[in-house]
């Protein structure tokens, strides 16, 4: 690419301004004066809706909407790219900052022009053809942005190769817009971390209110896609890590069986639960990210399995009238935590019911309280592993070889990477054995059959459910670096331990910050809940565009 090329000659920012639009670059490039670049102020006060008059010709268009605009020739995909990054430009770093991306593409533009240019000539590459998809920051990406969870200890780690997700939505026709911000390492560093910070990110804010919570660790994922910043975003989940943030964010996350989706060339945890998996506006584009993502890889055993699911079209399940004839249950042991929320909840079986399901109010995950100790002695041993293989196979970056390096990094680098929290986690993990150790492997036992047998599949199977439904979390609290985040009162455990798949969607708002209605089952049971989401996101239209505002309005306003 050309650091000196222009944009062309119908305006926008100089490429060149945009090779400094990682991190804190964002501050300080200028804002092209376009029709579509809301006017930022430098500061705003509490509860001042600064972005009020923005407009974004873009806001919540789908995948389908931005690929019609392009192949009827209303768009290029290169003004695209442009819209989005000077949205970007303008309300991630300036004024309150959502702080949502780590880094930029630096050409995001040349490669929308060279989209440009096959399609003229006739060739499309995929469903994806020209559309900016973010990804989280440990996803690995070959070309111009970093890898780096988050953490200093991989600044300026560029991967060699593609991760699998990178290499599918390539072939797609995609356009990888941006690196999101996340909860360092996948908020698997500390007990006390605050939810959406890492060291080179800084602290993610929620969408609707930036001051709140946009819980984790796909953060950005969730709080960009919510913002509109891209068309949509992937994420990566071990346990609640795409579900909560899209949730509070008030968008919709999909996490995958484990084995549907590869996890070569991801920044790991722990290879029994870790994922990636799409983060969107709509139920529609989940799908279509979904279609692309999934399917057996060489580079990653466990998705063996998905080689009987491939070929999928999961765009077909979509169905306006899903719900009907469906057996849902209830799973009220998650309610309590808000009053709010449950009310939701209930308005939600409502709909459901009007729509044609069958609830089934007698659900109970009877394990569900004993799966939490084993699940977590399988994570620790298994990311003391994991992280040691990623690092080695990334040729160990920074000299990082094993997860004693990064301990002595962070303790050596305290004042940049420990200012608000520790790293206890890392440390209970470097003192456990291997992957061979009695504990582990009966850990590993105890926390599959409480899940899977005992929990999930035992409780489908008695009451003959297509689902399982529940609060996915609660609403935004405010971040607090300090004293770190509040319980999430989150439904993802059992599906996340369990290796099966779950989704939430929006379901309303408490004083204006968003909550989601999570919907899980069985094993590659995607289709069925991809079918049961969209009927119900079709019947209660509940996503509204992301507001910004620096602090939340208790009127919810």
């Amino acid at each position: 690419m050309d650091a000196n090329g222009e944009l062309g000659s119908d305006g926008g920012l100089p490429r060149r301004d945009f090779l400094k639009l990682g991190g804190a670059g964002l501050a300080t490039a200028a804002v092209a004066g376009t029709s579509c670049t809301p006017a930022v102020r430098d500061a705003a006060a509490p509860g001042d809706a600064w972005w009020v008059g923005a407009s974004f010709e873009l806001e919540e268009m789908s995948i389908a909407q931005l690929v019609g605009t392009v192949a009827g020739g209303q768009r290029t995909s290169a003004e695209i790219i442009r819209l989005y990054l000077e949205r970007i430009q303008a309300l991630d770093r300036a004024g309150p900052g959502l702080h949502s991306l780590i880094d930029i593409n630096p050409d995001a533009l040349e490669i929308a022009e060279g989209l440009d240019r096959e399609r003229a000539r006739g060739s499309v590459r995929g469903p994806l053809h020209g559309v900016p998809i973010v990804v989280k920051d440990n996803i690995d990406t070959a070309d111009g942005m970093t890898t780096t969870a988050g953490s200093y200890a991989l600044e300026g780690h560029i991967a060699a190769r593609d991760s699998s997700v990178a290499e599918k939505l390539r072939a797609a026709g995609a356009i990888i817009l941006a690196k999101a911000n996340l909860s360092e390492w996948a908020n698997f560093r500390s007990t006390r971390s605050s939810s959406g910070w890492s060291g080179r990110g800084g602290q993610c804010g929620n969408a609707f209110a930036i001051d709140r919570n946009p819980c984790g660790s796909s953060s950005g994922s969730a709080a960009a896609t919510s913002a509109n910043f891209c068309a949509a975003a992937i994420g990566t989940e071990t346990n609640g890590s795409i579900i909560c943030p899209a949730s509070l964010n008030g968008v919709v996350g999909l996490k995958p069986t484990v084995g549907l989706v590869s996890r070569a060339g991801i920044i790991p945890i722990a290879h029994t639960q870790d994922t990636a998996g799409p983060v969107t506006r709509s139920v529609a584009d989940a799908a279509l990210l979904l279609t692309v993502l999934a399917g057996a890889d060489p580079r990653d055993a466990m998705t063996a399995p998905a080689a009987g699911v491939a070929g999928i079209d999961y765009t077909s399940f979509l169905d306006a009238d899903g719900l009907r004839g469906a057996r849902i249950g209830v799973e009220r042991s998650f309610f309590g935590a808000d009053p709010t929320v449950d009310g939701l909840m209930e308005e939600a079986i409502g709909i459901m019911a009007s729509a044609g399901a069958t609830i089934v109010d007698e659900a109970l995950l009877t394990t569900r309280t004993r799966i939490g100790l084993p699940a977590g002695r399988v994570l620790r041993y298994e990311f003391k592993a994991d992280i040691a293989a990623y690092l080695e196979a990334a040729g160990r970056p920074n000299g990082m070889a094993t997860l004693a390096d990064l301990i002595a990094f962070n303790a050596a680098n305290a004042d940049r990477e420990m200012p608000y929290f520790g790293q206890e986690i890392f440390e209970e993990c470097v003192e456990l054995g291997g992957l061979d150790s009695p504990e582990y492997l009966e850990a590993k036992e105890t926390a599959r059959r409480l899940s899977r047998d005992e929990g999930i599949d035992a409780l489908m199977e008695r009451h003959q459910l297509d689902a399982i439904v529940s609060p996915a979390a609660r609403h935004a609290w405010k971040t607090d670096l300090l004293n770190g985040s509040v319980g999430s009162a989150g439904s993802s455990g059992p599906a996340a331990i369990a290796g099966y798949p779950s989704i939430t969607v929006p379901n309303g708002y408490v004083s204006g910050l968003p909550v989601g209605i999570l919907f899980f089952g069985s094993a590659w049971s995607e289709g069925t809940l991809l079918r049961l989401a969209y009927g119900y996101e079709q019947a209660s239209q509940h996503r509204r565009p992301a507001r910004l505002a620096p602090t939340m309005d208790p009127r919810g306003a």
